[in-house]
């Protein structure tokens, strides 16, 4: 196993897509837009980072009936949500995979006589979806999605593949919609907020310093992993820099490394993994001096805290992937085969030779805040 030294660091911050004045259209009509759907499916990142946009399009329409149509389990992330009317779902993944599912989808989007649909997946099977819209002569005259492509009825310039707010913010700039909104915009139940005020309470979180890590990611995703060890040894240089407590958050996939990680110091280590909804996060990450973890759903979970997030990165590229805001950095080791999005690798030096130093080196001006 030759391992490939780390020389360099890349810091990545917020990049912002500039919208110039010439590159918005005027819908025709706008005043006829009352009833808009919102398609956005998965993964969690994507569906978190597209909050931003569902806030932009809340702006620019604020008189007409959102709906969004989500798949399980990302549409009880907007079980609270204000901004929209109706949250509804088809599994058609899962329990309603096949021709069902696509009938009764069909049905929904006809009965409900959309003027404006935003497909912010735009992927194979919801343009198909769409096409069929088109073909059985019940689709709106306005179909937008992230790429110019039939069979969207608004044209936009082609662009290279990029981070997904890029795509999305450039369909926004077809249909004369600025992109205003930096961060992710999320809305937590009652029941959310009451269970983080309890677990903050318990832990006495809300009284003492912590900073909170992901040291996960989904099972699929081990080479997204910085490592057991190296969260350890984190913590423990956290610990040393006067932050009282270290709290770990993750699911099911996380489960085992959290654990290791708990037993290296238990005295001053809360493992959270598995006791938390998903909304009930962002109010725990309010409270924390500061967020560091995998390239992870939950990391953009945490974007929508406003709190410092630092994001490592390996195998995947942060220009791509990085969650949303300018209080985000992501970090990655400057070797030749970055960005390799390889699920198994023989050295993993991307994030093996990714030190505590280096990590702790983008943390520093944070921690003396």
């Amino acid at each position: 196993m030759n391992m490939i030294p780390v020389d360099k660091v890349d810091v990545f911050r917020d990049d912002e897509v500039v919208i110039r004045q010439s590159m918005l259209v005027d819908l025709p009509k706008q005043a006829s837009i009352n009833k808009i759907l919102i398609i956005k499916w998965s993964s969690m990142g994507d569906v978190v980072i597209s909050s931003a946009i569902m806030q932009d399009i809340h702006d620019a329409f604020p008189h007409a009936e959102l709906h969004l149509n989500a798949m399980p389990p990302w549409h009880l992330m907007f079980a609270s949500d204000p901004r929209f009317k109706k949250v509804w779902t088809v599994d058609l993944r899962k329990s309603e995979r096949g021709c069902r599912g696509v009938k009764r989808w069909l049905g929904i989007v006809k009965q409900e006589q959309y003027d404006l649909i935003v497909d912010l997946q735009t992927n194979d099977r919801t343009r198909f979806l769409l096409t069929l819209l088109r073909l059985i002569g019940r689709a709106p005259q306005y179909l937008l999605g992230n790429y110019p492509v039939f069979p969207y009825t608004v044209r936009q310039q082609a662009v290279a593949q990029t981070h997904v707010i890029s795509l999305m913010r450039r369909s926004l700039a077809a249909i004369g919609v600025r992109s205003l909104t930096r961060t992710p915009v999320l809305y937590s139940t009652q029941a959310d907020i009451e269970q983080a005020k309890t677990i903050l309470a318990k832990h006495q979180l809300d009284t003492e310093s912590f900073v909170v890590l992901l040291p996960g990611s989904h099972a699929a995703g081990q080479t997204k992993r910085w490592g057991v060890r190296h969260f350890a040894d984190l913590a423990q240089v956290l610990n040393a820099r006067g932050i009282s407590r270290i709290v770990l958050i993750g699911g099911a996939d996380e489960a085992e490394d959290c654990e290791r990680i708990a037993a290296y110091h238990p005295d001053f280590i809360v493992n959270l993994c598995g006791q938390t909804t998903l909304l009930a996060l962002p109010e725990i990450y309010r409270h924390a001096e500061m967020i560091v973890g995998n390239d992870t759903g939950t990391a953009h979970l945490a974007a929508a805290s406003q709190r410092p997030v630092l994001v490592i990165c390996g195998p995947t590229d942060p220009r791509r992937v990085k969650p949303l805001g300018p209080h985000v950095i992501a970090i990655q080791a400057d070797i030749a085969c970055k960005n390799c999005y390889q699920k198994t690798c023989s050295h993993h030096s991307c994030m093996r030779n990714l030190t505590v130093d280096h990590v702790m080196a983008n943390l520093e001006v944070s921690l003396d805040k």
